[in-house]
């Protein structure tokens, strides 16, 4: 499968960003940069504001303080639909899919990229049902992508919890994003999917060339795939760097464990 863009996204910049909520702090004068191509993973205990960043990028929540840039655009203070217009798409928590087919999923995920208008497709008129198979090929080709081929066709319903996980995962890269938000992508899988979707998330970053941002609790998978880590605890940035530096941060250590003796392990045990 070819990729649709040759030129690497832009960077990513998350700059002296601050949530309140009735008084509470959930996000404190938090930056960072998502580098072009790259996976960046932000990390922390519950509560730590991982969520609520998430939230930020995709125009969910607004910002008191800060801003949020893709290259040279801000986001900031943009609305989600607009935000996923840019190149930026996300996945969440929980599993959001709709009845029918992994096809009929995919498609919707398809939709903003439509040109055809309403009455035109309405109609079925040539264009809209050629533009109808391309986006349908596209969808075919993602699903291939990301280990769904198989189940093209298949009521989602039907599909095991892992793949589901996959189908939300492959509807948001059929916006063909520049910029991929997967929040918390392997939570409730086994050992054996979990590996697999470590697998897909590797696979597309490389086919596709866009940058990943993630939210994981797993922390095996952080270490294996991140490029670069962002620690967050009580709405704080405490630490960036490799996933290697992070593991020995001592501020990290502490807010994991209340200890400098040792660090969150590659076991991909549930640590954040």
């Amino acid at each position: 499968m070819t990729a649709r863009t040759t030129a690497p996204p832009p960077p990513l910049h998350v700059r002296d960003v601050t949530v309140r909520f009735a008084g509470l702090t959930a996000l404190d004068d938090v930056s960072f940069t998502v580098a072009p191509g790259s996976v960046h993973a932000v990390i922390g205990p519950n509560g730590a504001g991982k969520s609520t960043c998430f939230n930020v990028l995709s125009g969910l929540y607004r910002p008191a303080a800060g801003t949020v840039h893709l290259g040279d655009t801000e986001l900031t203070r943009l609305a989600p639909h607009k935000i996923a217009g840019l190149g930026v798409a996300r996945t969440f928590q929980n599993i959001v899919t709709t009845q029918g087919t992994v096809a009929d999923n995919l498609m919707l995920g398809r939709h903003a990229l439509s040109r055809a208008g309403f009455t035109a497709s309405a109609l079925r008129l040539p264009g809209a049902r050629r533009e109808q198979r391309e986006h349908l090929a596209r969808a075919r080709e993602l699903a291939e992508l990301t280990g769904l081929a198989e189940h093209f066709d298949a009521p989602v319903a039907a599909l095991s919890y892992g793949d589901r996980k996959r189908v939300e995962f492959a509807r948001a890269l059929c916006l063909e994003p520049r910029v991929l938000l997967l929040d918390e992508p392997v939570a409730g899988m086994n050992a054996a999917e979990r590996v697999r979707t470590a697998e897909v998330i590797r696979t597309v970053r490389e086919e596709l060339g866009l940058s990943v941002l993630l939210v994981e609790h797993d922390m095996g998978l952080v270490m294996r795939l991140a490029d670069e880590v962002t620690v967050l605890d009580f709405g704080k940035a405490i630490a960036h760097g490799t996933p290697e530096e992070v593991q020995r941060d001592p501020e990290v250590l502490r807010a994991y464990l209340g200890t400098e003796a040792d660090g969150p392990t590659d076991s991909g045990e549930d640590a954040a």
